[in-house]
């Protein structure tokens, strides 16, 4: 019964990345980022069961991947969109303030531009794909990991919510910035940066040191910044990454 452990953490990502796209449609973000992060959750998990009970497979490869599409390719892509047809609606009924009203799809008749969210969805279907025939990551990630990329697209109108204030609002809102964070999210889900993983082989700090760094540092940021502090942990990632993989080791 243990082998078949793995795939049903894959399943459980699946299911919670259902839940999400449907509270994702109906504007419901905070049960939204909270079923992704449950998701993110389970695929965390299903390959430290697989490593750790030895059941390691193609079909839990090709499973995981597919769950990975639904909680972070198609989740960001609506969320993205929902996010665009507010600054749409915005723009077109300044009087209009309510938010469900605002973000409802029949609004996308006044623009096509919230379609661009869909750019993500795609963007993740194509390193999906690259991720599985690549036999280099094993002890890291050649681009922005999907789930990293998902938490960052996703908090953004949890900040909205609950993090509110004008600055903020005139930042997230502006449909440059929308723009903008898509092609950069596009881009850096298929670039050929390197990234750590968080995967410890030891426990030791100095094997684990950029690893202990960023989970001090991250810890830090969400105690301090709440939500606001999610693009700002994707962004030191990112940032670490690069001083681990071009500067430490050179």
């Amino acid at each position: 019964m243990l082998k078949h452990l793995p795939n049903a953490l894959t399943l459980l990502n699946l299911f919670c990345g259902a839940i999400a796209v449907i509270f994702a449609v109906q504007n419901q973000f905070a049960a939204t980022a909270l079923f992704v992060f449950l998701g993110i959750f389970f695929d965390f998990f299903d390959g430290f069961a697989a490593r750790l009970l030895k059941v390691q497979s193609e079909l839990g490869l090709q499973l995981d991947s597919l769950a990975d599409m639904v909680t972070s390719g198609l989740v960001p892509g609506i969320v993205m969109i929902k996010l665009l047809a507010l600054t749409t609606i915005t723009n077109t009924h300044a009087n209009d303030d309510a938010w469900n009203t605002m973000l409802d799809f029949q609004h996308l008749e006044y623009s096509l531009l919230p379609l661009l969210g869909l750019l993500i969805t795609l963007a993740s279907a194509y390193r999906l794909a690259k991720f599985n025939i690549d036999d280099e990551q094993q002890s890291f990630f050649k681009g922005l990991p999907t789930p990293a990329n998902t938490l960052m697209i996703v908090s953004l109108p949890v900040i909205l919510e609950f993090q509110k204030s004008e600055l903020i609002s005139q930042v997230i809102l502006n449909p440059w910035f929308l723009i903008a964070l898509t092609l950069l999210s596009c881009y850096l889900l298929n670039s050929n940066i390197k990234l750590f993983a968080l995967k410890f082989k030891t426990w030791g700090f100095k094997p684990n040191s950029m690893r202990y760094t960023f989970i001090l540092l991250s810890l830090l940021l969400l105690i301090t910044l709440q939500f606001v502090a999610i693009p700002l942990v994707i962004l030191l990632y990112i940032l670490l990454s690069l001083v681990d993989s071009y500067v430490l080791r050179s």
